[in-house]
Formats: structure tokens, sequence, C-alpha cells
């Protein structure tokens, strides 16, 4: 049977720079709770991240920049890409080189900085929020405590220009980013630094390895 609809334009497809510290310095405000756990949870944190990232139709790339070779091998056996951290100057500047590399390797899709702390990622709600940051030149997602960001974008052909750290919702915004207040995308808001924060996202429905782990820290701890 016919049809006079027309087809749906396809969605933009992006490339998302995940940052994973070193594991040794990672998740040092968890050690009250994860003691000798600590890098293992650092570690699951990550792969459910880049797991959940990479089962969303709508990235193309998940690159991950890193210097440990640990997480760089466990990541790449997931199918990311791994880059070094270069220019090994902070954050940005990482994020930055890794969305190059990105534009590299698919110049018509968009670029994203994704936090490697959503363990409870969903790939619908990360779809939805990329559909949304597609329709602005910049856009970025805050964190659940409203001062962070989890994920900030740039569309095809517009200067990436992450500004984490301390305050980066505020920064986000003062850069002309749009903030992205979408309905049912805790799973992309809710990071994990704290021991309340990863109660949160086991309640919230964390993936397997941060679930794994997390059943042998002593969460019911005062941290």
């Amino acid at each position: 049977m016919s049809s006079d609809a027309a087809p749906s334009a396809p969605r933009l497809q992006w490339s998302l720079v995940v940052p994973v510290k070193v594991l040794a310095r990672a998740k040092t405000r968890m050690s009250a709770i994860a003691g000798p756990h600590r890098r293992d949870l650092a570690l699951a944190v990550a792969t459910d991240t880049v797991a959940a990232a990479l089962r969303c139709d709508r990235v193309r790339h998940v690159i991950v920049v890193t210097d440990d070779p640990l997480p760089a091998a466990e990541l790449a056996a997931l199918g990311a890409r791994i880059v070094p951290d270069e220019p090994d100057a902070g954050l940005n500047p990482a994020l930055e080189y890794g969305a190059a590399r990105g534009r590299e390797a698919a110049p018509d899709a968009g670029v994203g900085a994704l936090s490697a702390d959503l363990p409870a990622l969903r790939p619908d709600e990360l779809a939805r929020v990329l559909d949304a940051a597609a329709a602005a030149p910049h856009a970025f997602v805050p964190d659940a405590a409203g001062v962070g960001t989890t994920l900030y974008t740039a569309r095809p052909g517009v200067p990436f220009a992450p500004a984490f750290g301390h305050g980066s919702r505020a920064a986000h915004r003062a850069g002309g980013a749009r903030e992205l207040v979408l309905d049912s995308i805790d799973s992309v808001r809710r990071d994990v630094d704290t021991p309340d924060d990863l109660r949160a996202v086991l309640a919230l429905g964390a993936g397997p390895h941060t679930a794994s782990v997390a059943a042998r820290l002593a969460l019911a701890a005062d941290a």
C-alpha cells in the first residue's frame, strides 16, 4: 500500500567525548565507603556510562580520553575509540582534543562532552536530550544538584567550547549555551561523586558493573 507521507528527516548523529581519569586519582570522595574497591568502582561507573552511550542510536562514536591503560582496554572492548589525554593541560583541553578527533572521524556529526559518572544512563533518555540539543548551536544538561554539567554539546561546524569545572552550569549559561530542561531525563543528570550520589543512582537503576561493585561497599556507613 502506497503512502503520501513524507519520510521523517534523519536525526543528527553525535560523537560523544567521555573523559576517564587515571583510576588511582578517581573517586577520592568515595574512599570512606569504597576503600580497596575505589578503583573498581570508578571503572565500573565509566563502563556502564560508555556502554549505555554506545547503545544510543543517536551516537555514532564514543571517544574516551584517558591515559590509564586499564579503562582504555576495557572501554575499547565495548567499541569506544580511545585517545590519550592531550595536551595534558586539564579537563577542558582534553575534551577539546577528543572532540577534534571526533570531528575528523565524522565531520557531519555534532560533538558532545559526556560525564563518565552516569552509571544509570538510559539510551532512550540520552537520545531525547541529543535531539533537543540538535536545535541549538551549543547546549548543556545541568547535573542533579543544579551546579555542574553532565553533557555539553555543539552542532556540526560550531566551535566546541566546554567550560567544565566548579560552577560549570553557570559558566555554560554565561557562554551562551542553551540549558536543556526536559522531563524524565534523570539518568542523564545523576552523576556520582559522593556516597549519597551512589545511593541515588542505585535507586534509579545503575548499570550492572556499578551494581556489582556497589554490593561490596559499606553503603550503610555514614560518609
